[in-house]
């Protein structure tokens, strides 16, 4: 009788990271209840269709990222001589075990988007044991196909399946939404209709790649063979980890920094227009790429602290986003000590002083809330730029690690595909296409945030 198998619970730096992340976002919403007016700015976002909608979108790869930091190892067979509990050196994740059939499902090598054929001939046999060159089946992409004339229509057939299944599970999750919206969500004055609308894409596109990528290769396969649409999901959580890690770094010092350089003037406004005019003379690849070289000689002479592949990727991928965050404060850093210049020489201000207010509670009631929209602004705004960052650095070799999946690191594996006669494009378009609609949901969302809470603004879009 085969013994079940066990799971060790596996949890990286950025596993907890991420946790921490959300749990930090989810109290900022807790708390919004003790501030009206930016209760009130917030409500001015989601009432926007694009502001909900794309906020929605933005959610739905925090939701894949978040099943992709649930690790664990799985238990090896028990063998004779030992009655120990072994466990595999391979992590998995949550994600892994609802894309299985994509992972498991490796080729030779290449073939195209839904191909049942492999995109190379091979040298075969036939009965009669004779070499000949054509094009081989796959293994696992469209195998339970009988006859290959059938593909068009279980294609068909199968999508159907999926729509309906995806209906009816919209169908259960609007149910939900509008008991919670005629019992906790009436004065929510959210745009229900895009709501509803944008749910519903996010089901049936969810139910769609989760039914046919069990049996086809959606996207094709790269050079290993290894599932292009896999690894584009995969490396939603380097996409999103990388957006927000690196964001949130750059806050500390800028703010404190850009607020004390407005507020104190002479030597400490000095001291730091000094670091960060030095800090932007230098090319700043040329300061990620030296400091990513210098993480991975420590990686070189400290091989005993990574014992597994998995472990050393995740130490480089945060030396990247801490790398990132301290090279790129100093935009943040310039507009707050702008604008508290300004705000230190208003009457309500200038009245604190003079009435022996502290300064360290004059900047905490009176310059800091002043100073938030620049940092709601910046921080919704640099997401989008540190994802296409990783991508770059990535194709250029000084991203995050070779054996950790990110859309950077498929754009630089593929580039040589291009130029092939004929060219594998899928890898390319594949990774491009999900950081697009990651990109542009971030900014889309960051426009509507600037209209809230921009004073200069007009107001949010409807």
């Amino acid at each position: 009788m085969t013994e079940p198998t066990t799971l060790q619970p596996v949890l990286l730096w950025s596993d907890g990271l991420i946790f921490l992340l959300v749990a930090s976002l989810l109290a900022f919403a807790a708390t919004l209840r003790r501030s009206p007016q930016t209760r009130q700015k917030w409500a001015q976002v989601f009432r926007s269709r694009i502001g909900v909608s794309s906020f929605m979108v933005v959610c739905a790869y925090v939701l894949v990222a978040l099943l992709d930091s649930v690790h664990f190892r799985e238990s090896l067979p028990a063998t004779e001589h030992s009655a120990d509990v072994h466990y595999s050196h391979s992590i998995r994740s949550v994600l892994d075990l609802l894309l299985h059939d994509m992972q498991e499902g490796t080729e030779t090598t290449y073939s195209a988007p839904f191909a049942i054929y492999s995109f190379s001939k091979e040298n075969m046999l036939d009965e009669q044991g004779r070499l000949y060159r054509d094009f081989p089946r796959l293994a696992h992409g469209g195998a339970h196909l009988a006859d290959p004339a059938q593909r068009a229509g279980d294609i068909l057939q199968r999508s159907a399946v999926a729509l309906v299944r995806g209906a009816l599970l919209a169908a259960v999750l609007l149910g939900l939404l509008a008991w919670l919206r005629r019992r906790r969500l009436a004065r929510v004055g959210l745009p229900w209709r895009a709501v509803n609308l944008t749910l519903v894409a996010l089901v049936l596109v969810s139910t769609w790649v989760l039914e046919l990528g069990s049996v086809y290769h959606i996207l094709g396969t790269d050079q290993v063979g290894t599932d292009v649409l896999y690894q584009s999901v995969k490396s939603i959580r380097t996409g999103v980890l990388i957006g927000t890690l690196a964001t949130l770094l750059t806050l500390p010092l800028a703010i404190v920094l850009g607020i004390g350089a407005g507020y104190f003037k002479g030597a400490v406004d000095d001291v730091v227009q000094y670091v960060y005019t030095t800090l932007n003379s230098i090319p700043g690849i040329l300061l990620i790429a030296a400091s990513v070289l210098l993480i991975d000689v420590y990686i070189q002479t400290h091989p005993e602290r990574f014992e597994l592949t998995v472990v050393r990727a995740d130490f480089k991928f945060l030396a990247l986003c801490f790398i990132l965050g301290l090279t790129s404060w100093t935009t943040l850093c310039r507009l707050l000590r702008a604008e508290t210049l300004k705000i230190s020489q208003l009457e309500y201000v200038r009245a604190a002083q003079a009435f022996g207010v502290s300064q360290a509670r004059i900047i905490r009631r009176h310059i800091l809330p002043n100073v938030m929209h620049l940092v709601l602004i910046s921080l919704v705004l640099d997401f989008s730029a540190f994802v296409m960052a990783e991508s770059v650095l990535s194709y250029i070799g000084v991203g995050v690690d070779a054996s950790m999946m990110s859309w950077g690191n498929m754009i630089n594996a593929a580039r040589s595909e291009l130029s092939r006669d004929p060219s594998v494009w899928w890898s390319v378009m594949s990774a491009f296409i999900l950081m697009v609609v990651l990109v542009l949901a971030a900014n889309l969302f960051a426009d509507e945030v600037r209209a809230a809470f921009d004073p200069r603004g007009a107001g949010g879009r409807r």
